[in-house]
Order: structure tokens, then sequence, then C-alpha cells
């Protein structure tokens, strides 16, 4: 049976899976480029730019995805309701209080991010905290505990950078090979042929690795947020509520779209088989019928 403990070591593992084959991908197409260029400055290059991206990733990923949200980082004394809130379920969740940031923003939603419990970053926006009652927050919250708790933040803020990386070695890829002075003989158009599938098949494969942070874990972190609260109801309301507000949530974007605590792009949530497939969330009443099962 899975546990926040099990679950913590099995995305520990996960991290490091994807960390590697980031790695070995950036250096296989940097020997590639490097053997049909007849330039061994490109493969150190690919090395260099693997091992940057890989710590970096690791070590600077949620201030990056901060960045990008446009979350600003509060005290106590801002607000001190929802530091009490989210201290009391942290003591609950058995992890260490994690630093609050609120995102300026109509639409109620929030994210967690950070390496690890003991870099743990939540942040809200000021449309959850005004239309949340307190139990739905503390249903939110410690949902986004759960994920710091089993570390699935690690893996989804990671996802966001590497992903990034993919689309624009892509691009590096076609151009090096269109323009870059490849060979021109049967290999040189081969590697053509391929810079240009591959270039194409990029951004699905892009999103494929997002979605590698299996929509299995937002189920978990349902289940284990109502046990940390010991009320499924406040979460199950707390998800009707946010996904019938209309807003949209405007720093939100596809590549930290996974990372919400439920979509936050509205008027996509389609219940076709293909949309699904690479839906970010599953779908709302799927989780609030499991909720309410509990």
């Amino acid at each position: 049976m899975s546990t926040l403990y099990t679950e913590s070591e099995k995305n520990i593992r996960r991290t490091y899976l994807y960390l590697f084959g980031f790695f070995v991908f950036i250096i296989a197409i940097g020997w590639a480029i490097s053997y049909l260029m007849g330039s061994m400055f490109i493969l150190y290059f690919a090395i260099f730019l693997s091992i940057a991206m890989s710590f970096a990733s690791y070590w600077w990923s949620d201030k990056v995805v901060l960045k990008i949200s446009g979350a600003k980082p509060i005290e106590k004394d801002d607000n001190p309701e929802l530091y009490r809130i989210t201290e009391n379920l942290a003591i609950s969740a058995g992890i260490p209080m994690p630093r609050l940031f609120v995102i300026e923003d109509a639409q109620p939603n929030a994210f967690a991010t950070g390496r690890n419990p003991e870099h743990g970053v939540i942040a809200v926006t000021t449309g959850l905290l005004s239309r949340l009652e307190k139990a739905e927050i503390e249903g939110v919250v410690a949902h986004e505990l759960a994920h710091i708790g089993n570390r699935d933040v690690l893996l989804s803020t990671i996802v966001v950078v590497l992903v990034g990386v993919v689309v624009i070695v892509a691009d590096f890829f076609f151009r090096a090979a269109f323009f870059g002075g490849m060979r021109r003989d049967g290999l040189g158009i081969i590697a053509l042929i391929g810079a240009v599938a591959f270039l194409v098949i990029s951004p699905l494969l892009a999103q494929m690795m997002k979605l590698a942070i299996s929509r299995r874990r937002e189920y978990l972190a349902d289940s284990t947020g109502a046990l940390i609260t010991r009320y499924p109801e406040g979460l199950a309301r707390a998800l009707e509520k946010i996904s019938s507000s209309p807003e949209q949530l405007s720093s939100a974007n596809d590549a930290t779209a996974h990372l919400y605590f439920a979509n936050p792009f509205r008027g996509k949530e389609k219940k076709s088989f293909i949309h699904k497939l690479f839906m970010t969330h599953p779908p709302v009443e799927e989780r609030i019928k499991k909720l309410r099962n509990q």
C-alpha cells in the first residue's frame, strides 16, 4: 500500500532517473552534431550544458517557477490566518513549515514547489484566499503539503526546466543541421531529415515528459490531504469552487500548468478520450467522487 514515505522514496529515485536520462540525451545530441559537423567542441559544450542544467534544475528550479508565476513571499504578519492554517497542518503531516507565497490573481488556485520538505514552498492566489472558506483552504493547503511530503514537487518542478531545455535543443539541432554546414553526403541528408523530424516531435516529447508526472499523483495528494485534515468534504468543496471559477490565471502557461492544484486554463476541460490522454490533471468530477467515497 502506498504511503507518504514510500511515495517519497519512489519520487527521489524517479528524480535521479530523469536527471540521468536528460544528461544522456543532451550528450547524445551533442555527439551526433559534433560527428556530422566534424567539431568536437559541440560535444564538449553538450556535456557542460547537461551537467549545468541538471545541477541548476535541482537547486534552482523552484525559484524559476516562482518567478514565472509572479509569486511574492509573505510573512506571518501579512496573513496570520493562512500562516496558522499551514503551520498546524504541517505539524499534522509531520513536515517542516513551508515558506508561503501569494500570487495576485482572481482565479482561486495554488501550487507547491521546493526540492525537499526542508525547502518547501506553497503559493496561493489572492482569489483562493478571498473566495474559499477556512475548511476549504485547509483542504487545498493539505493537498499541497502532501505533494511536498512525497516529493512530487521536486519531480514536477524539475520537469518544467528540462522540458524547456529539450525544446531549445531541438531548435538548435534543426538550425545546426540546416544552416550549420553539416555534411551533404548520404549520412548528412539522413541527419537533416532526422533533425526536421525531431523538431516536429519535440513538443509532443516535451508534453509526454510532463505527463510522466502521473495524474495518479493528484489522486494520492487528495487522499493524503484528506487524511491530514480528517475532513475530505472541505477539499471536495474547494475543488467544486475552484473548477467553477471562470477566470483565467494570467501567469499560467503550458510549462507550469501541471503544478497547480487544478487546471489553470478555463474552457479546456473537455471530456474526449484524446483530451483526457493529454490532461495534466484528472477530471475534477472524479477527484470529488473519490474524496466523497472515502
